[in-house]
C-alpha cells in the first residue's frame, strides 16, 4: 500500500475543495438557482379605437372564466375634459375581445378605471373625477413640468381649445366641484346594467381586493381632501357603502401628500401587504410596501422594494404574489416580481414589454389563467398619431 500517494491524493482533494468553495463564495451568484426566465407567448394591441387615447386599464377574470377589462377611453390626450370608463370582454381568455362600451360618462373627466368582481358575483368598476385640464386650459400647454412621465404636450390649436372650452363650460365653477369625486358602479347582472356612482371615499387605479371575511378592502388616496391621506376603506355589504378603517403612516423623512396610487393584495397567511408609487426624495419613483398583521387595523413602516411604478398585486393560485409595474426609462416598459415568502422578499426582476417610446406607459394589471399562463394588460403611446393604446402579453415563467 502506497501510503504517501494516498496523503498526496487526499492533499490534492481537500484544497481543491477549499479552491472551488473560494470560488464561490467570490461569485454567489454561482451557487444560487438561475432566475426564472419569462417565455412571452404573445404581444398585442387590443384597444379597438385608434381615434382615442386609451388609459390605465384593469383586467380581471371572472368565476365563469370570462375576462373583463375597463379603462379610461373616449379621450384625445393623457389630461383632458372628455374621459370615459369603457370596457370590454373576452370569452377566450384574451384571444378576441368585444367591441367596446361606454359604462360611464359624467360631465368631466372620468380617469383611472378598476375592475372586480367579488364572490357574489358583482361586478365592481372605479374611477375618479378630475378638473386637472384647467391648468392645461389656462396655460395652453399640457403639464410641461411633468417630463418624468415621458409626454410633452405642444400648444393647442384653435381649434382644439375651442372643443376644450366647450366642453368646459357646460358646468360652472360650483358645479364642476362638486363633480369632484371617488366612484365606483355597480352590476349584479353581469354587466349589462349599471348602478349610479357610489362614493368610495379613496381612489387608486386597479381598485379595490376581497379579503377571505368576505370584506372588501380598498387602498388608496383621499384626492379631494384637504390632508390627502393615504389608508384603507372597507365595505361589508359587496361595495354599496365604505368607512375609513385606517391611515398608512407617513415614513420618517417623507410628505404624505407624495404618496400616490396604491393596490394591496391578502397573502395566504393573512398579512396584508400594500404597495404605494412614491415620489418623495428618498427612493423617488420607486415601489413602497407597507405589511398589516391585524386585518389592515395598524401598518408596518414603509420601505422600498424597487424602481418602477404602479405596481398591481396578484395572489397566484400556488399562493406566490405577484407585483406587475410599469418601468418608466429606457427601455420604457413593464416588469414584474415574485414573491415566494409572503412579500417578505421578492425575486429577480422579470420584463414583460420594453419596447415603449417614452414614459407615457404602464399601469399593468395581471391575471392567472386556467391554465397557469398570465397575462398582462397595460397602456402606452404610439409615436403618429401621439395617442395611445392597450396591449395585452401573454407569458409564463419557464
Amino acid at each position: 500500500m502506497n501510503v504517501p500517494s494516498l496523503l498526496v491524493t487526499r492533499r490534492r482533494f481537500i484544497t481543491r475543495v477549499v479552491q472551488l468553495s473560494t470560488t464561490l463564495l467570490a461569485l454567489p451568484w454561482i451557487a444560487r438557482a438561475a432566475a426564472p426566465i419569462v417565455k412571452i407567448l404573445e404581444t398585442k394591441i387590443i384597444s379597438q379605437q385608434p381615434e382615442f387615447y386609451n388609459g390605465w386599464a384593469t383586467v380581471a377574470r371572472r368565476q365563469n372564466g370570462d375576462l373583463w377589462v375597463s379603462w379610461s377611453g373616449g379621450r384625445e390626450s393623457h389630461v383632458d375634459p372628455f374621459g370615459q370608463v369603457h370596457s370590454m370582454t373576452s370569452h377566450d381568455d384574451g384571444a378576441t375581445w368585444t367591441w367596446p362600451r361606454v359604462l360611464l360618462d359624467s360631465i368631466t373627466d372620468d380617469r383611472d378605471s378598476g375592475v372586480l368582481e367579488t364572490a357574489q358575483g358583482t361586478l365592481i368598476v372605479t374611477t375618479f373625477t378630475s378638473l386637472a385640464y384647467e391648468l392645461h386650459l389656462k396655460s395652453q400647454s399640457i403639464f410641461a413640468d411633468h417630463k418624468e412621465t415621458g409626454w410633452v404636450s405642444q400648444p393647442m390649436p384653435p381649434e382644439q381649445l375651442a372643443k376644450w372650452r366647450a366642453a368646459h363650460s357646460r358646468l360652472n365653477d360650483d358645479e364642476r366641484n362638486s363633480e369632484l369625486g371617488e366612484w365606483l358602479i355597480r352590476s349584479t347582472d353581469g354587466g349589462r346594467a349599471w348602478s349610479e356612482r357610489i362614493p368610495t371615499l379613496v381612489n387608486s387605479p386597479h381598485g379595490p381586493i376581497q379579503l377571505k371575511d368576505g370584506r372588501l378592502l380598498y387602498a388608496g388616496k383621499k384626492l379631494w381632501s384637504e390632508d390627502r391621506k393615504i389608508g384603507v376603506v372597507v365595505s361589508s355589504n359587496d361595495g354599496l357603502t365604505w368607512e375609513w378603517l385606517s391611515e398608512i403612516p407617513t415614513r420618517k423623512g417623507d410628505k404624505g401628500s407624495s404618496y400616490h396610487e396604491l393596490h394591496a393584495v391578502e397573502t395566504t397567511d393573512g398579512t396584508l401587504i400594500v404597495h404605494v408609487r412614491n415620489h418623495n426624495e428618498a427612493n423617488k419613483f420607486w415601489t413602497l410596501q407597507t405589511e398589516s398583521i391585524d386585518g389592515g387595523q395598524t401598518w408596518s413602516e414603509l420601505h422600498p422594494i424597487c424602481y418602477g411604478f404602479p405596481s398591481h398585486l396578484l395572489r397566484l393560485r400556488n399562493g406566490h404574489i405577484l407585483m406587475s409595474y410599469g418601468y418608466r426609462k429606457k427601455p420604457y416598459g413593464n416588469r414584474a416580481r415574485i414573491s415566494t415568502n409572503h412579500g417578505k422578499t421578492w425575486g429577480d426582476e422579470l420584463i414583460i414589454s420594453a419596447d415603449g417610446i417614452d414614459g407615457d406607459i404602464g399601469y399593468p394589471s395581471t391575471i392567472e389563467l386556467a391554465d397557469g399562463t398570465l397575462l398582462t394588460v397595460w397602456y402606452e403611446s404610439l409615436a403618429k398619431p401621439k395617442l395611445a393604446v392597450l396591449r395585452q402579453s401573454k407569458w409564463r415563467i419557464a
